[in-house]
């Protein structure tokens, strides 16, 4: 359903539909309006042993190419996952004036986070989402360099576990995140995990530089196949 007054959105509305499993988008980066989608199909990340991280993406990690952050650069990640990128078949976007004016509320007030994955001082991948309980809602993710998204995406999930987190919501199934044991769920499985972990509270830190190498060492060890 189409919001034509999309200028009335509050974060706190925002937050009101993430609660009830619906999230807006637009339909290119110039809309002036967004649309509504409750989809009967979502995408899940799990959170247990079942998250998969590739043997090659796991010996990497190990080699710790890159410097990973939380919540350092959120007006950057955000910009940089509107920017189209015609070589990786994205000649456009979804995110518009509105999504970025919206999400940099949210993270202002502690609700919305991104990841930052660096090389020597250059931002080279990210992601960010919403968080509300224990849920993360994964909303989009760059990468100018290789792996750097993928490394932000396992950040993302060491962290979740580590933090007490129960839902990693990414809203349609996609072949890059088939590899991390991404699967679906019906629209009533979905609200029945969104009640359950809208009302735990949960909430990201981030890690020492220490304590993540030794956290992602240990997932990659032991999930990577």
């Amino acid at each position: 359903m189409s919001n034509r007054s999309s200028y009335l959105l509050t974060p706190d509305i925002l937050l009101r539909a993430y609660a009830a499993g619906i999230f807006p988008m637009a339909e290119s980066a110039t809309a002036t309006e967004l649309r509504w989608f409750d989809p009967p199909i979502r995408a899940i990340i799990p959170l247990d042993e079942s998250f998969h991280v590739p043997k090659r993406l796991a010996r990497t990690i190990r080699q710790r190419p890159y410097e990973v952050t939380l919540d350092k650069a959120f007006d950057r990640v955000i910009r940089a996952c509107a920017e189209p990128d015609a070589n990786k078949g994205r000649p456009t976007t979804w995110i518009n004036r509105i999504i970025i004016d919206l999400y940099t509320s949210l993270y202002r007030r502690g609700n919305a986070h991104s990841v930052e994955v660096w090389d020597d001082g250059e931002l080279v991948g990210g992601l960010y989402g919403v968080s509300l309980g224990a849920a993360f809602f994964g909303e989009s993710m760059f990468s100018r360099k290789t792996d750097a998204s993928k490394i932000a995406l396992v950040y993302l999930v060491t962290l979740m576990r580590h933090c007490g987190f129960t839902l990693l919501d990414t809203q349609f199934q996609t072949e890059h995140l088939t590899q991390f044991g991404t699967h679906e769920v019906t629209r009533v499985n979905y609200h029945h995990l969104l009640a359950a972990a809208v009302p735990k509270q949960a909430m990201l830190k981030a890690s020492s530089k220490d304590e993540w190498d030794r956290l992602a060492f240990s997932a990659t060890q032991v999930v990577a196949h």
